[in-house]
């Protein structure tokens, strides 16, 4: 899938929760307190809910906040699990720091910095873990930004969180590309104009009820290739 506007293209924004990082070592985390691993995409799915939900009321608070509050949920209701809530939820919180992005990653953002986009992150995590994540995978210098909700304070799909990630690097909406895995990501960044990239990731179905990708890739280096073939 190409774009015949890809020639005004300057500024790739990139999800960072499962779109740049695997969360797959935080299946370990939930063993490690005694609960099962295939509980962890539940409770990541559940995060995400609340989060929007706040933001539909109006309200916010931060991904740490609502995380532990799933875990506090979650952990209890685990058939035969005991133990400290608090003590666990940490635990698994915790396990963020620890991740590392996917494999595709570092030849992708590579590609794209030497190709001239600007990088930057637009998170619904912390910014400081982005800063981590990607400083581990030597790819941190290559971001001019590193941005989160706690600026607009909402979370996306929020309209105003793709405005102020695009405001913050002065350039107007539809020169920006949001970059994520997520389809309503995907959706959010479309309907708020900026362009969006859904990376499949092994996926096969896009929700037809959500505004269709500008692009379709199944991993970054696939995209980048797009897109540098684009501005050619």
């Amino acid at each position: 899938m190409s774009d015949d506007g890809a020639q005004d293209l300057r500024v790739l924004v990139f999800d960072v929760n499962e779109t740049l990082s695997d969360l797959t070592p935080l299946r370990v985390r939930f063993e490690d307190v005694g609960a099962p691993a295939d509980l962890m995409p539940t409770w990541f799915a559940g995060v995400l809910r609340d989060g929007f939900a706040l933001t539909a009321a109006g309200a916010y608070a931060d991904f740490a906040s609502v995380a532990l509050d799933g875990l506090r949920s979650l952990l209890p209701g685990v058939k035969g699990w005991a133990g400290d809530v608090e003590a666990a939820a940490r635990h698994v919180l915790d396990g963020f720091a620890e991740l590392e992005v996917h494999p595709d990653v570092p030849d992708g953002v590579r590609k794209l910095s030497d190709a001239g986009f600007q990088l930057v992150t637009m998170t619904n995590g912390s910014n400081t873990l982005t800063e981590g994540l990607l400083a581990k995978a030597g790819l941190v210098d290559l971001f001019e930004e590193l941005l989160d909700v706690r600026g607009p304070r909402c979370w996306k799909p929020a309209r105003a969180a793709y405005r102020y990630a695009v405001d913050q690097v002065e350039v107007r909406p539809e020169q920006a590309l949001l970059v994520a895995v997520h389809p309503w990501d995907v959706d959010g960044a479309l309907r708020a104009g900026l362009r969006g990239a859904w990376l499949r990731r092994g996926a096969t179905v896009y929700p037809q009820s959500m505004s269709p990708p500008t692009y379709s890739a199944q991993d970054l280096r696939e995209l980048a290739d797009a897109l540098i073939a684009d501005r050619t």
